[in-house]
């Protein structure tokens, strides 16, 4: 009788526990465990940030806020990115290169006369102003070489934000706000 009651007892304060561990995961917030390049130098990989979900009830995201969502384009997939638009504000952005201009024949590579008229033919980097929509937040990763991010896919849905980084926590050396 007495291992029964010890067993009723361990459960109880399990299933207490684990009530408790996934309410505060699920609404209050968590930690995260960056892994990329693409908030360099910001963030590096193996960072670990505390992150927080309360905030957007009293206060909505603002441009340089850094957040974690749900990638568009892989929903399996969170990425983390800082906000550079909020809703109706405009955004002057670069696009990025398409794939394709990656194994294009460099110029160097071609006969003297071919390369100088490739380079009097190669393309400036287009600037494209676009508006933010409602309820949609712009998203850019600061190691602009190396991010994949609403230049991409455009403008995310705030549905998509899944909460703020409040501190990088991890390496212990690196412990700062953000």
């Amino acid at each position: 009788m007495k291992l029964l009651s010890r067993l009723r007892t361990v459960v109880q304060y399990t299933v207490t526990y684990a009530c408790i561990t996934h309410c505060t995961f699920e609404y209050v917030g968590d930690l995260v465990l960056c892994k990329g390049p693409s908030m360099e130098p910001t963030l590096f990989s193996d960072n670990v940030l505390l992150t927080e979900r309360l905030s957007k009830y009293w206060r909505s995201y603002k441009s340089g806020d850094i957040i974690i969502a749900v990638s568009p384009v892989n929903a399996g997939q969170f990425i983390c990115k800082r906000i550079v638009a909020v809703s109706g504000e405009q955004v002057l952005t670069q696009k990025p290169n398409p794939i394709e201009t990656e194994f294009r024949v460099k110029p160097k590579e071609l006969p003297i006369s071919k390369a100088a008229a490739a380079l009097a033919k190669e393309e400036k980097p287009s600037m494209v102003t676009d508006y933010v929509p409602r309820g949609h937040v712009w998203v850019e990763g600061d190691n602009k070489d190396n991010s994949s991010d609403s230049r991409y896919y455009g403008p995310i849905p705030l549905g998509l934000v899944r909460s703020r980084v409040l501190c990088r926590i991890w390496p212990l050396s690196d412990l700062t706000g953000l």
